[in-house]
């Protein structure tokens, strides 16, 4: 089995464990190595986890983090994921300063100089990642791998020769209707540590499938679920 699952009361139950995790992980990183490298999933389920976590008593200058994907937007647009992390980092109790936060994108949010830009951000951060924290869609995308796109079999590919794509969803997700910049899954799965964290009885039956049926192209979670030795620490609750 290539996953461990810890299921909790309710979300804010979630979120002190999944905050504790990463903790734990990124103090044992700094004792070990001397700094700490994350890449974080946007949108609501993991924000008040990050918002916990960055109260802990860290030495936040030597832990830098960066979005497993971003939408194609400028920073200051409301669907900017690296500006969300940013956010959930400044205002918690016990402010994160020092912590670095790398963007997937430029500030304009142009679709082919983000590519580049994340590309060449990437190679200034060889190490594997220490956590991984990802979410999951009704679809069951994961980071920005959606099924249908015509760039996912190669995002997903084991053998990817980089570690970001850009990924252009069919359909444009009605809520976010963005090319995106994604981590490839070889590039997510290359960590210490890797965190999905899923709410609700409906993603629980598209999780459930994806367990039972390993099919990336239909449904990219598998890709991480079923990764030959990777272990998928999976959060859920009501």
């Amino acid at each position: 089995m290539a996953w461990v699952e810890h299921d909790h009361v309710d979300a804010d139950a979630l979120a002190v464990a999944v905050a504790r995790q990463l903790e734990d992980t990124c103090g044992d990183a700094i004792v070990a190595r001397g700094r700490a490298l994350l890449a974080l999933a946007g949108g609501r389920t993991p924000l008040p986890a990050y918002q916990r976590f960055a109260g802990a008593a860290l030495r936040w200058h030597d832990v830098t983090a960066m979005p497993t994907d971003e939408r194609c937007v400028p920073h200051d647009h409301p669907a900017c994921n690296v500006a969300g992390l940013r956010a959930a980092f400044a205002v918690a109790a016990g402010s994160a300063s020092g912590f670095v936060i790398e963007s997937l994108t430029t500030a304009d949010g142009e679709p082919e100089a983000s590519l580049a830009h994340a590309r060449a951000m990437l190679t200034g951060h060889p190490i594997p990642f220490d956590a991984v924290v990802l979410g999951m869609g009704d679809d069951a995308h994961t980071a920005s791998l959606f099924p249908g796109a015509e760039e996912l079999a190669v995002a997903i590919d084991p053998a990817a020769t980089s570690d970001a794509y850009r990924i252009d969803p069919v359909p444009l997700p009605a809520e976010a209707p963005f090319p995106r910049i994604t981590l490839s899954a070889a590039r997510l799965l290359h960590a210490r540590c890797v965190l999905l964290v899923v709410t609700g009885a409906a993603k629980r039956d598209v999780l459930r499938e994806a367990q039972r049926s390993n099919d990336p192209l239909r449904q990219p979670i598998a890709a991480m679920l079923h990764a030959p030795g990777t272990v998928v620490h999976i959060h859920w609750s009501p």
